[in-house]
């Protein structure tokens, strides 16, 4: 009899609830039960596992480690899939397999050259990845001058963390001052140049941002998954403009995805983004866990998630070949059951375990699901 599959998914993004779904209906016919631990009480995640925990908050990445070994060995994970804190425990993958846990991420080398973006370009640059121009700027002098040069070059200049993810503090620069055009409508991206001059310039905390054009649609986000050997087993680009979305496997997204994705040992689950700057994609941004879209590759065929948790114990998958195509879709938002009762904010040594979630109204909250348009 083939024993049941323990998964662990650590303060993860809500969207991840289809990750875990398609860990359950996986085409093996396999047993899996998935453990979840959050800081946020409400987050659908926790609803959405079979044992959950609430996450001590304050942990350095060291205390963080000694959490999550302590997890693993009374939980008896079979695999963890960590998102916070990720380099400290890439970092203890040898500690992980004493107790029997399989981690599903790269190694250290791996994640540490893509948690900076000024590395990671370099990186790619020097194997034959194309990048955007870029600046990294610190002072308010270095962002006009930046500003400047892309501006004299035709292009819109936009500006992010070095190091980051998710789309965070990510800005539009324009000349146009402030005005009440910019309290109309939703909040947007646009801010004006002299606004972050000024802001800068009275800041009592340094700033280390990427300036770069602003990349045309579409953007299209590779999904690779790749074994410990550094072979790709499975490469597949879901494009987005605008509101719809579709699925690629042209090679002029997927051969650079590769080029990273082995070149620099990402193993297991990576999402390799790029846009079109001039007529040629280049390069956006690497993210060295799963993407939140993952499941939307379901539309093709295939469950990425399980073929993941099968590299991860050691089970070859071979190439994995979409056996068709999705049709466009676009993603909208849906609703998934919370747990009954929120647990109260505890104390570091008053965490303890969740109950499961039981089959009792509950309150919802909404989450993406992909619909065909």
């Amino acid at each position: 009899m083939v024993s049941r599959v323990r998964v662990w998914l650590n303060r993860t993004y809500a969207e991840n609830v289809f990750f875990m779904d398609q860990l359950r209906r996986n085409p093996s016919a396999r047993a899996v039960e998935i453990h979840a631990t959050h800081g946020d009480a409400d987050s659908p995640v926790l609803a959405a596992a079979d044992t959950a925990e609430l996450e001590p908050e304050g942990l350095s990445p060291a205390g963080y480690v000694e959490f999550a070994l302590d997890q693993c060995q009374r939980r008896g994970i079979d695999v963890f899939v960590p998102r916070l804190h990720q380099a400290a425990i890439v970092a203890h993958r040898a500690d992980f397999a004493a107790i029997g846990t399989a981690l599903l991420a790269p190694p250290p080398e791996a994640v540490a050259v893509f948690h900076d973006k000024v590395v990671a370009y370099e990186a790619v640059q020097a194997v034959g990845v194309p990048v955007p121009p870029w600046w990294r700027v610190r002072t308010a002098d270095e962002l006009v001058a930046a500003v400047e040069e892309l501006e004299a070059d035709g292009h819109k200049a936009c500006f992010k963390p070095a190091s980051g993810a998710g789309g965070v503090g990510f800005r539009v620069i324009t000349r146009a001052p402030f005005s009440l055009a910019q309290l109309n409508g939703f909040p947007g991206p646009y801010v004006s140049l002299d606004t972050v001059v000024e802001a800068l310039e009275q800041a009592d905390e340094h700033v280390d941002w990427l300036v770069m054009p602003r990349l045309e649609q579409p953007e299209v986000s590779v999904d690779t998954l790749t074994g410990t050997d550094n072979r790709v087993r499975l490469a597949i680009g879901r494009t987005k403009n605008g509101r719809r979305r579709g699925f690629t496997q042209h090679e002029q997204w997927l051969e650079p995805a590769r080029l990273i994705a082995e070149g620099f040992g990402l193993h297991y689950l990576s999402n390799i983004q790029f846009r079109m700057f001039g007529d040629r994609p280049v390069l956006m941004d690497v993210n060295t866990r799963p993407a939140g879209g993952l499941h939307q590759l379901s539309l093709c065929g295939v469950n990425v998630p399980w073929s993941a948790v099968q590299l991860a114990l050691g089970e070859d998958t071979g190439v994995i070949e979409p056996p068709f195509l999705g049709q466009d879709y676009t993603v909208v938002s849906g609703l998934r059951q919370l747990r009954p009762v929120s647990v109260p904010h505890q104390r570091v040594e008053e965490v303890e375990p969740l109950l499961p979630s039981v089959p009792a109204p509950a309150p919802v909250v909404e989450t993406a699901q992909a619909l065909p348009l």
